[in-house]
């Protein structure tokens, strides 16, 4: 159970890269007060929290809706998750997880990041709720209950990162950053390449 848990925590923390994200939430945020900072990442955490959880619980229902199988989705998935995974190793953030210029000049018009693009696409992006809905086709409660407290560390693990932003990117450099951004896309590249494999598997058993 808790080599379970640890090995979802880690895909999770690969997937969401919360410590690549610093400079994307310090560019959003510039200008922002320390305590405007933290209400931001706070309210971003509780609305990627929401999403995540929503398409834990109904992904059985989506895929029974649209008739995707869990194979094929494994595919899918593994192939999104692969495309973020080689942005990662080119220390780039995948562009499925980077705001349009159109959504940053939404935000700055409405003066709240939170939402969009900072839970959607950035914490909650395509790629981790892939990873959600491939965990939530299981038939086992015990199952969800680790996803749900996976996902759920990692966002309170994103929302303190973000609050301390600045003195956390003045520690690491760029250098470290890099560093860092470039192993989390080892780690997603072989978790893409078992999810592909497993799709395979199941479709051509």
């Amino acid at each position: 159970m808790i080599a379970l848990l640890l090995k979802v925590i880690i895909s999770f923390f690969a997937i969401m890269n919360p410590i690549g994200n610093i400079p994307i939430f310090i560019s959003l945020t510039n200008g922002y007060s320390q305590q405007q900072k933290k209400r931001t990442a706070r309210k971003a955490a509780i609305v990627s929290l929401c999403i995540l959880t929503g398409f834990l619980l109904l992904g059985k229902f989506i895929f029974a809706m649209f008739g995707i199988t869990i194979h094929a989705f494994r595919i899918a998935g593994g192939i999104l998750i692969f495309g973020i995974a080689f942005n990662l190793l080119h220390a780039k953030t995948s562009k499925a997880q980077t705001p349009h210029s159109e959504e940053k000049e939404e935000a700055e018009l409405k003066e709240d990041i939170s939402i969009t693009p900072l839970a959607l696409p950035i914490m909650a992006g395509p790629g981790t709720i892939a990873t959600v809905m491939t965990h939530a086709h299981s038939h086992h409660l015990s199952n969800l209950i680790i996803v749900f407290v996976s996902f759920s560390l990692v966002l309170a693990l994103s929302f303190v990162l973000f609050s301390y932003s600045s003195p956390i990117i003045a520690k690491l450099g760029q250098g470290g950053l890099n560093i860092i951004t470039r192993l989390m896309g080892l780690i997603l590249a072989v978790i893409s390449i078992q999810m592909i494999a497993e799709g395979i598997k199941g479709l051509f058993p």
